[in-house]
């Protein structure tokens, strides 16, 4: 994958020290990496970036909102995201990415593409299950929740089938609570 330009730090020419670097996020990145669950997305990422004599120290962080739509009801809503990752650079003989906290870059390099960082800590930050916050509170008007309503079961039902059991079986469940 050819890295994004604007996502890659040359950090041969800069002091040692701290450097803080602003990146404004949309759909454009996204499609870069054929990520298609946003349907919009206006999201900053701050990096803090320090370079020392042996390694380089990143913090990330990523702030805003994305437009995604209901899990439950398709409904799109903005999800506010938040989220924050370290990761240390360090110099060796060749490139390993194995740990998750630690990046071994070969000792000629001369830059660093901090693209695929970006977009795992965004994709990170989501929620497993996406619910429209109207749905939480019960503001949401849907024809789809009206007809998951209708669908659902009722007290009722679930009290008449307690009530089929057959009692021989409650004597059996005596024996479980005896002990």
């Amino acid at each position: 994958m050819k890295p994004l330009k604007e996502f890659t730090i040359p950090f041969v020419g800069l002091k040692e020290g701290k450097h803080h670097f602003d990146f404004n996020i949309d759909n454009k990145f996204f499609e870069y990496f054929e990520y298609e669950d946003f349907n919009s997305s206006n999201l900053k990422v701050d990096v803090e970036f320090v370079k020392k004599s042996t390694l380089l120290e990143l913090h990330f962080e990523v702030s805003g909102t994305v437009n995604v739509n209901c899990d439950v009801t398709n409904e799109p809503y903005d999800q506010s995201l938040q989220n924050e990752f370290d990761l240390v650079v360090k110099f060796g003989d060749e490139y390993n990415d194995e740990n998750i906290d630690i990046l071994i870059i070969s000792h000629g390099e001369y830059e660093i593409s901090i693209q695929q960082y970006v977009y795992e800590l965004i994709v990170l930050a989501m929620p497993t299950k996406r619910i429209h916050p109207g749905i939480e509170d019960g503001t949401l008007d849907s024809d789809i929740l009206e007809r998951l309503e209708e669908l659902s079961p009722k007290e009722k039902d679930i009290k008449e089938d307690q009530e089929e059991t057959d009692p021989r079986w409650n004597t059996l469940k005596k024996l479980l609570t005896d002990k």
